[in-house]
C-alpha cells in the first residue's frame, strides 16, 4: 500500500478492506475500485463490492482489467444481460484478450453491455465529470499482422499516444488500464515474486506507460498481485520534477491462494491539484523502469510530441552495467560497431594515486583488484579510514568506465559487510574539486554512536553553516545521473544507499 500526494491507496484482498477514504469530504476526491480478472465470476465480484460498500461507504465506479468474461460465463451473464440482476456500481471493463470471448463485445468502439456494465472500447480516454482522465487499451499485444480483433498493434498504441500528447500542456493521465503487464516493470523495483518481467508482459504497454505518465496503472492476466514501488517520471536534477506512477497488478477473482484481486483508492484529478502537491516525491520512489527499454524500441512513424522528444542528456542503466554511458542523441546513435573500452586519460604530471606511479606510497595499499585498489588513508580521520581508488587515472566517479564502476561497487559491498561485522557503518564521500585522481573516502563509525539519519543531519547542518546546499538524491539513482563529466561536485553516500549531493559552482572549503 502506498500514499501519494492528496491520495491514499489501499489494497483489498478476498478477506480484507482498507480505510482508503475515511474522513474525506472534498468533492474533488474520487473513490474508485480496481479489479483483476473476473473470468465470468460476476456474483463473486459484485457480492464482494456490495460487502465493501456496506462497510466503507459508496464508491464511484469499478474498473476491471484482464479477462472480464471466461469459459463458463454464459449462465451468470444471461441474468445481468436480461436485467434480472444489476451491477451494484457503475462498472467499466476492457475488451477480449482471446478469440473465445470476442462475442461478448459487439461494438469495437465501446458500448453498454448491461445496466451499469460498460465496455470502454478498443482504446481511448474516458473523462468523468470530475475531470479525472482514464486512458485504456484493450486486448493483448499482437504477435502477427494483421492484428487479431482481440489484440492491439503498434499503430493502436501510437494513435492513443498521439491523441493525448498533442493536447496542450499535457502532463499525464490519472489512470491507465491495460490487461497485460508492462515489460520490465520490475526494473529498479521491489521483487515481483515468480513473475519474470524481463520476459512477460508487453513492450508496447511499457512504451505507452512511459509516454502517458499515469499516476496509477492497473493490469492483470498473470494471476498475481504486485504493487510496485512508485517510480519517477523525470531525471533527477536534469528535468522539471513530475508526479510519480504507481503500478498495481491484480490477481483473478476468487483465487484459492487468496491473492488480492480488488484494490480501493481515492484520487483527486490531476487537473484539480496544486502543482507543487502533485509532484511531491515519496521516500520510496525509484528510477523509471522503462527508460532503457524505450531507447531500444524502434521509432514508430507516428509524429512525436514535444513531450516525447528525447532531451540531450545521458541515461544510465543501473540494472546491469552501472555507469555505462549512452547518449540519447548525437553521432553515436547509429553506430552499430562494438566499441573498444576507452582507456583512462594519462596524468599531465606526477600522480600520487595512479598505482603504477613511483609517487604511490605502496605500504598503505591493502588490496589490489583488476581495475581498483584499496588503501589506508595517510593521516586518516580514524585508524580504519580507507580509500577506494581506480588503478588508472580517472578524475571522478562520473568519468569511470562500466568495468571500473562495477569493481568500485564490489569494494563498497565488501567494506559494508566487513565494517558491519565490526559493529560499524561507513560514510563514503567524494570531493571532485581541485583534484586529478578519484579518491572515494570511506570512514567507518560505530553503529551505536549514531544513526544514518544523525549522519545526514550532521552533514546538512555543516553545509548550512558554510552556505552550501546539500540535496538528497533518491537511493535508487546514480551520481552519474545528476553530474556531467568535468563538473565539480561534493558527494556523500551512506551504506544504506542514501546520498547527498552538492554541485560546486564557486568556492568550496577543502
Amino acid at each position: 500500500m502506498g500514499e501519494g500526494p492528496a491520495e491514499v491507496a489501499a489494497g483489498l484482498g478476498p478477506d480484507q478492506t482498507g480505510p482508503c477514504c475515511a474522513g474525506r469530504s472534498d468533492r474533488a476526491v474520487s473513490r474508485r475500485l480496481a479489479c483483476g480478472d473476473v473470468e465470468g465470476r460476476l456474483e463473486a465480484i459484485f457480492g464482494r463490492v456490495r460487502a465493501i460498500q456496506a462497510k466503507s461507504g459508496r464508491f464511484d465506479m469499478l474498473l476491471c482489467v484482464g479477462n472480464f468474461f471466461g469459459s463458463a460465463s454464459e449462465a451468470e451473464w444471461a441474468e445481468y444481460r436480461s436485467g434480472a440482476k444489476k451491477a451494484p456500481i457503475p462498472t467499466y471493463v476492457l475488451g477480449a484478450n482471446n478469440q473465445d470471448t470476442l462475442s461478448y463485445f459487439p461494438d469495437v468502439s465501446g458500448c453498454e453491455l448491461a445496466e451499469n456494465i460498460t465496455y470502454l472500447g478498443r482504446r481511448g480516454v474516458y473523462s468523468g465529470c470530475s475531470g479525472l482522465q482514464i486512458a485504456y487499451l484493450s486486448g493483448t499485444e499482437a504477435q502477427q499482422q494483421p492484428a487479431p480483433a482481440h489484440s492491439f498493434s503498434t499503430k493502436d498504441v501510437a494513435e492513443l499516444k498521439t491523441s493525448l500528447l498533442s493536447t496542450p500542456n499535457f502532463r499525464g493521465v490519472d489512470i491507465l488500464l491495460t490487461s497485460p503487464w508492462p515489460r520490465e516493470v520490475g526494473t529498479f523495483a521491489n521483487s515481483t515474486g515468480e513473475i519474470d518481467t524481463k520476459k512477460c508482459g508487453s513492450k508496447l504497454v511499457s512504451d505507452l506507460a512511459a509516454s502517458l505518465k499515469p499516476r496509477y496503472h492497473f493490469a492483470a492476466l498473470e494471476k498475481a498481485y504486485y504493487e510496485r514501488l512508485p517510480y519517477r517520471n523525470h531525471v533527477v536534477l536534469q528535468e522539471t520534477p513530475q508526479h510519480v506512477t504507481r503500478f498495481i497488478a491484480l490477481a483473478d477473482v476468487g483465487n484459492t491462494s487468496k491473492k488480492k484481486y480488488l484494490y480501493a483508492f481515492s484520487i483527486v484529478p490531476m487537473s484539480s491539484m496544486d502543482p507543487a502537491e502533485l509532484v511531491k516525491q515519496p521516500q520510496d520512489v525509484t528510477e523509471n523502469p522503462y527508460r532503457k527499454l524505450r531507447k531500444e524500441t524502434p521509432k514508430s512513424k507516428a509524429p512525436l510530441s514535444a513531450e516525447e522528444e528525447p532531451a540531450c542528456q545521458f541515461f544510465f542503466d543501473l540494472n546491469k552495467h552501472q555507469g555505462k554511458k549512452r547518449p540519447s542523441e548525437g553521432k553515436e546513435r547509429g553506430d552499430s560497431q562494438p566499441k573498444q573500452a576507452k582507456k583512462p586519460p594519462q596524468p599531465t604530471g606526477p600522480c600520487w594515486f595512479c598505482l603504477a606511479s613511483p609517487e604511490v606510497e605502496k605500504h598503505l595499499v591493502v588490496s589490489i583488484g583488476t581495475h581498483c585498489y584499496l588503501a589506508l588513508a595517510k593521516g586518516g580521520l580514524s585508524p580504519d579510514h580507507v580509500l577506494i581508488l581506480p588503478i588508472g587515472h580517472y578524475q571522478s566517479v562520473v568519468d569511470l568506465s562500466s568495468e571500473v564502476l562495477e569493481e568500485v561497487t564490489k569494494y563498497k559491498a565488501a567494506l559494508k559487510e566487513f565494517f558491519r561485522s565490526k559493529g560499524k557503518r561507513y560514510v563514503l564521500f567524494e570531493r571532485n574539486y581541485r583534484s586529478q585522481h578519484l579518491q572515494l573516502q570511506v570512514i567507518p563509525v560505530p553503529l551505536d554512536l549514531c544513526t544514518s539519519e544523525d549522519i545526514k543531519e550532521a552533514f546538512i547542518a555543516q553545509a548550512q553553516e558554510q552556505q552550501i546546499e546539500l540535496l538528497e538524491i533518491p537511493e535508487h539513482s546514480d551520481i552519474a545521473q545528476v553530474a556531467q563529466p568535468g563538473v565539480p561536485y561534493f558527494y556523500v553516500e551512506l551504506d544504506t544507499g542514501e546520498k547527498l549531493f552538492h554541485r560546486i559552482r564557486g568556492r568550496f572549503p577543502l
